[in-house]
């Protein structure tokens, strides 16, 4: 991924940080527009047709629904800017998908296969451009007027393919007037490196464990198949919320401020909980645009259920464009409706070990039907993780060389460092002690990308 490779450390970011701060603020949206062009370009320059494309459509499309007298006219604008953004999403996203599962249909074999590559980030900044049309017609903020703010905004390379998803009324005035401040810059140095050790120096090594035992979990055994499966829970997390804190960070490089994208989930003490914590601003993107517009909790115990199936379908359908994505979505609606209606009291009443054990043994299954290309190799993972066999690897061989990366992992996915760092940072030798630790992080992130080819994208289906 881009933010992890030295071409981006040691060239791109360096010159944009460099001219950025140099140049007068009036200039620097500008500037920063064409930087993130130059970002995106740098993988895909096709697919920069379509991000431009969706700059356009939906900054006229604001412009148009400002200038409306009639609500029905509005409503008509907004109609049509959700449907031509969803739309680009379907055709690159799920053509694929829809056109190999009618082919399975007798009478309509002969559909020819649909082969799109999928744009990188399509899933995050189509989301950021319907919340601002929606957020225009709800009157939660107004129409941009300035075109090359706006299409900063939904380009803005930091956090443009891997989140947090932006709300443009929450960016709107830094992009108008942002103060960028040594306190703020140093801050955001902190935050990357920190979003970039989760990447490189952890995430990356548990996904060696879990490549390693996906590629044959019978013969791994029950043992390694459990490990496999935590281990790669500790590299979804480590590799996005990693992602996120670099994006946080870059932000504030910058001058922006972004949402809080994690908040050490794996703490959680129910599902409920955990969905609290992780991947916030997704959440809370469904909660405000699709439950409560579609009634929320408002309209009775089968309605609410109704909505919650709904969200939760859409987020497992968001996530990739595969049915065992919609399975893992429901997976997730009918545990949060069973803690909801029935199971939550109890939950509750449970020692808090137990508590958090229940809520990670839950998750950990959930992302076996996240990590496999199909449900029936997750069914197949699964079943081995359920049916005791001590397979033909070694499970405990192949797994005890981990032991110790694996306490790390689990050490460093709770908040333990973030306290610790709390209760000391304003001693003396805190900020000596801060710029040795960012060091150390980026020769050692410098020294595993230059001798490991292993930095895999884990969100590039977004």
């Amino acid at each position: 991924m881009v933010f992890s490779s030295l071409p981006f450390l040691f060239l791109f970011l360096t010159v944009v940080l460099l001219v950025s701060h140099l140049l007068p603020f009036k200039f620097r949206n500008f500037f920063l527009l064409l930087a993130n062009l130059v970002f995106y370009a740098y993988g895909e320059p096709i697919y920069i047709l379509i991000m431009i494309g969706s700059i356009l459509v939906n900054f006229f499309g604001g412009v148009l629904m400002a200038r409306q007298s009639s609500q029905g006219r509005r409503r008509a604008v907004l109609v049509v800017g959700i449907i031509l953004n969803l739309a680009a999403l379907g055709v690159f996203k799920y053509a694929g998908l829809f056109a190999d599962t009618l082919r399975n249909i007798p009478g309509l074999s002969g559909i020819p296969q649909v082969n799109i590559a999928l744009p990188i980030g399509i899933s995050f900044y189509t989301f950021q451009a319907v919340s601002y049309l929606i957020d225009v017609y709800w009157g939660d903020c107004e129409a941009s007027g300035n075109f090359i703010n706006f299409a900063c905004y939904i380009s803005l390379f930091p956090q443009l393919i891997a989140g947090p998803i932006v709300r443009y009324k929450d960016v709107n005035e830094q992009l108008v007037s942002r103060k960028e401040t040594p306190t703020l810059f140093n801050s955001g140095v902190r935050l990357f490196m920190v979003g970039m050790a989760k990447k490189v120096l952890l995430a990356n090594q548990f996904g060696i464990l879990w490549d390693t035992v996906s590629a044959d979990p019978v013969a791994a055994g029950t043992l390694a198949a459990w490990c496999g499966a935590i281990a790669y829970s500790l590299q979804l997390y480590f590799d996005f919320s990693g992602y996120s804190d670099m994006a946080r960070g870059l932000g504030r490089m910058l001058g922006f401020e972004f949402c809080i994208n994690f908040n050490y989930p794996y703490i959680s003490k129910s599902v409920t909980e955990f969905w609290r914590r992780w991947h916030i601003s997704l959440s809370s993107w469904f909660r405000d645009y699709v439950y409560i517009p579609l009634g929320g909790n408002r309209c009775g115990k089968v309605r609410q259920c109704v909505n919650i199936f709904i969200v939760w379908g859409l987020t497992g359908f968001w996530h990739g464009a595969g049915w065992n994505f919609l399975f893992w979505g429901l997976y997730y609606g009918v545990l949060l409706l069973l803690e909801k209606l029935v199971l939550g009291k109890y939950i509750r009443k449970l020692p808090v070990p137990l508590q958090h054990l229940y809520a990670l043994v839950i998750v950990v299954i959930g992302w076996v039907f996240f990590a496999s290309p199909n449900l029936s190799t997750a069914m197949g993972y699964l079943a081995v993780m359920f049916t005791p066999s001590a397979g033909t690897m070694g499970g405990a061989s192949l797994v005890l060389p981990w032991l110790g990366m694996g306490i790390l992992g689990a050490v460093a996915s709770t908040p333990l460092a973030s306290k610790v760092w709390e209760k000391g940072k304003d001693r003396k030798a805190a900020p000596l002690i801060e710029g040795l630790l960012c060091l150390a992080a980026l020769l050692l992130c410098t020294a595993s990308l230059v001798s490991d080819s292993y930095n895999p994208f884990l969100y590039f289906r977004f």
